[in-house]
């Protein structure tokens, strides 16, 4: 029997392919791509182009975008606004269109989210050769400039004939849908390929559900993990972003709640606690609370939940200083799971969670090890309250004076969303979080210029959800190019910028690493030469404006609180702009170590003192075995 067939080009077949993949967990299906960026050059214009315009909205959403990075960044905060159920792609055409990905590549794959790529490709037949924008290679006559993308992506194809499209995209789809395997997915597509006809099965066409697994531990694991948390006499649980992934937030705290393990949170686990829950301890690592990082220094056992301990969870190695120490991994992937040579749960959030509540049934820590840590959240909440608190409503605001202000306006489901800078030590530290995705930090890259499209991205996965992008002055001038889409779409994305007339984190790093704050500050060059001057006159609420946002410019505590329960008022794009008191920054200071190495050898005493400090810290660095 012949099977049945349909004419189409590369191009409109993807497009029409993967408007019929879906995904499904716990019985609730997504569209696992629910819509394309684009910015069109000769590489995709006539290919994935035409082929989107053909489909129409209604087949395939297509979204437009003025830098293909910050497209990728939107996709990002769409897909884990949706718990990476549902993604979205991105489409440029060859060269620096395709170029500009890679760091929104990095990001997605670093914080393992989802985006599908498709970036255009040399012809594959080499008839015209070189053509515009090509690198040319002089002993490897297929490599391209998307070639670069290969590191930072988690499954990366060239489709050089039309029926090579088949296994690969289902392949992307495998791993786009794959709670362990998920990041970036490139399809590389050469630009006559994307126009070439061919014969295709219409069972390709055919909708397919993607269903996201629950894996459970294995029997073995879970006994071993049993044993080792009733032996425990001070367990910690470090709860990172593979809580929210697996939306395990509730199984969590019927965890907490019957056993009364306290938890602390990493950058992208914030929140999974509600921050007034008597067990939450707020942030852990060197941008963490005292209580968190005290109860981590003497924990015998830390039992972490979806994270991947990076450096600043771990204080660089310094941080968990019992001799007797045990770790406990329960994560969805073998090689996080497997981290600090802990004993390991390998299976879903919820299901491991839900399976060790039952396990342990009756079991709870001591009540002296739980008034002890209650008494350090009181401790901190009052170091939470000082910080927030502006007793001079004429007074320019501090940073965190601007957290307090945003605190008192925003409702339980909004989201606030940063990346990096000064912000993000101050948000792990000092935020409330109400919800379990109101905290939206990108910490795994850190990466300036995230926010502003990331909140175009959650508006989109979440529209009647108000978003707060929180950006500095540094931030901005990287990438404010989205705010014209926001625009365009009438998106309500909300904008909190904070001028302090330079990059204040990396300022503070550079003065305590013996920098002396080199090349950090916003500034004229002065007659030695050094940007000492007066701070640069930069407008950046004039930008705004001119990018089509409502602006709203506060000049004291009191006109902040004003300015931002307007903005969340508004249904159009708001910017509220604010210049913060850069010499009393009113921060608490770091509660554990990180390691940025200081020169060994300088003629300058700044660096000499530091180099002395360093070797002080480092030498409390441990493996854990």
């Amino acid at each position: 029997m012949s099977q049945s067939t349909v004419r189409l080009t590369v191009a409109q077949a993807l497009v029409r392919f993967l408007s019929a993949q879906y995904t499904e967990r716990d019985g609730v299906r997504h569209r696992l791509v629910a819509g394309t960026w684009g910015i069109f050059g000769h590489g995709n214009v006539a290919g994935i182009g035409q082929a989107l315009l053909q489909a129409g909205e209604d087949v395939m959403p297509y979204h437009q975008g003025r830098n293909e990075q910050s497209m990728v960044h939107a996709a990002v905060g769409y897909a884990r606004q949706l718990g990476r159920l549902s993604a979205q792609a991105v489409t440029t055409s060859i060269g620096p269109g395709a170029t500009n990905l890679v760091t929104g590549a990095a990001l997605a794959t670093i914080n393992r989210l989802p985006v599908l790529l498709l970036p255009g490709d040399y012809f594959a037949s080499h008839a015209p050769d070189p053509l515009l924008q090509q690198l040319e290679h002089p002993t490897e006559a297929d490599v391209s400039v998307n070639d670069t993308l290969r590191p930072v992506s988690r499954y990366f194809d060239r489709i050089t004939r039309p029926e090579a499209l088949v296994p690969s995209a289902l392949n992307a789809m495998r791993v786009l849908a794959d709670p362990a395997e998920t990041g970036a997915v490139t399809l590389a597509l050469p630009q006559d390929v994307q126009a070439e006809a061919y014969d295709w099965p219409e069972e390709f066409f055919a909708e397919r559900v993607w269903y996201v697994r629950r894996p459970a531990p294995d029997p073995v694991e879970l006994a071993a993990a049993v044993e080792a948390i009733r032996a425990a006499e001070r367990p910690l649980i470090v709860a990172g972003g593979g809580v929210h992934h697996s939306e395990a937030e509730a199984a969590l705290k019927a965890f907490v709640e019957a056993t009364g393990i306290p938890v602390s949170s990493t950058q992208a686990g914030k929140g999974s606690l509600r921050y007034d829950h008597p067990a939450d301890l707020g942030g852990i690592g060197h941008t963490g609370t005292s209580v968190s990082d005290d109860l981590a220094r003497a924990a015998d056992l830390v039992i972490g939940v979806g994270t991947r301990y990076t450096d600043f969870t771990t204080a660089s190695g310094t941080l968990f200083q019992n001799p007797d120490v045990r770790f406990l991994n329960l994560n969805i992937t073998g090689f996080d799971a497997h981290k600090l040579a802990a004993r390991t749960l390998v299976c879903d959030a919820r299901t491991g969670l839900e399976m060790l509540l039952d396990a342990l049934a009756g079991h709870r820590v001591s009540e002296a090890y739980e008034a002890e840590y209650r008494t350090g959240k009181e401790r901190w909440d009052a170091v939470v309250e000082a910080a927030h608190r502006a007793d001079d409503e004429t007074a320019v605001p501090t940073q965190t004076q601007v957290l307090g202000a945003l605190d008192a306006v925003v409702g339980d489901d909004d989201v606030v969303i940063n990346a990096a800078g000064s912000l993000p030590g101050d948000l792990h530290k000092l935020w409330r979080s109400r919800s379990p995705r109101q905290y939206h930090l990108e910490y795994g890259y850190s990466c300036m210029g995230y926010e502003i499209p990331a909140g175009i991205g959650v508006q989109q996965a979440a529209p009647d959800t108000v978003v707060w992008s929180l950006v500095g002055d540094g931030t901005y001038l990287m990438m404010p190019t989205e705010i014209v889409t926001a625009v365009q779409e009438g998106l309500p994305v909300n904008i909190v910028l904070i001028q302090n007339h330079g990059y204040a984190s990396i300022g503070g790093l550079s003065a305590e690493t013996g920098g002396e704050r080199f090349g950090t500050d916003y500034r004229y060059r002065a007659a030695d030469g050094t940007f000492t001057g007066a701070p640069l006159p930069v407008d950046l609420a004039a930008n705004a404006a001119s990018l089509g946002m409502d602006v709203l410019r506060a000049k004291t505590v009191g006109e902040l609180r004003a300015a931002l329960a307007a903005a969340r008022a508004s249904d159009r794009p708001t910017c509220v702009y604010v210049e913060t008191d850069a010499v009393n920054p009113a921060s608490p200071g770091a509660e554990a170590w990180w390691d940025v190495p200081v020169a060994e050898v300088a003629s300058r005493e700044a660096a000499v003192e530091a180099r002395e400090r360093y070797e002080r810290n480092v030498a409390g660095r441990r493996h854990h075995l």
